[in-house]
């Protein structure tokens, strides 16, 4: 007898057809590759045929796969991956898109399908410098406006380039280099003689 997550996965297959690129079940969870050019419609068909119903949008979430996936040609660097609820069925799904361009990541905007969609793309669109396309308001939501660059990006600098604070002598917000100081990490080790655990 089948699992669940296999019988969605099938469900998923002679529904969608053609308009998914790929379905499969990894750890019990159904995940779904679609291409960016057949996204809205099939996020549609995932959202209204009954068989599916997959109503609720919990997350939409940017991948930066890192310029060795692309340059191993495993699949594009940059994706947006969006984790789909079926109250009606008690199903989650995983759908992966992968942007076409590297150099720019742009994939359509979900957010006609579900309004949910505004603040995850424009987190997306702040941290990984993916451009959604039909989104109503795209700008940074995490960062500063003035921010230059995508902070989750691999190849962004761990130290950042620049910092933002208040400066009381010029009584304006400045911008300068980041520094940051090393310090060393010791840990603390409590030993208490009435700890039950401790023995």
């Amino acid at each position: 007898m089948a699992s669940a997550a296999e019988s969605l996965a099938q469900t998923l297959a002679g529904t969608l057809g053609d308009a998914i690129a790929g379905v499969e079940v990894a750890l019990g969870e159904v995940n779904v590759v679609v291409g960016h050019d057949r996204l809205v419609e099939t996020m549609r068909a995932l959202r209204d045929r009954p068989a599916l119903s997959f109503e609720t949008l919990i997350d939409v979430c940017g991948v930066d796969w890192s310029a060795h996936a692309l340059v191993a040609g495993l699949r594009p660097r940059y994706s947006a991956v969006y984790h789909l609820l079926s109250l009606a069925n008690n199903a989650r799904l995983r759908v992966r898109c992968d942007a076409p361009d590297g150099d720019l990541p742009v994939l359509p905007s979900v957010i006609d399908v579900w309004p949910a969609a505004n603040w995850f793309e424009r987190e997306a669109f702040d941290l990984y410098g993916i451009v959604f396309t039909g989104h109503p308001d795209l700008r940074r939501l995490l960062t500063d406006y003035g921010f230059v660059g995508h902070p989750f990006r691999k190849d962004f600098p761990l130290s950042g380039h620049v910092e933002m604070r208040f400066d009381p002598e010029q009584g304006r917000v400045i911008y300068q280099p980041v520094t940051i100081e090393a310090r060393e990490v010791t840990p603390r080790i409590v030993r208490e003689p009435h700890y039950a655990g401790g023995r």
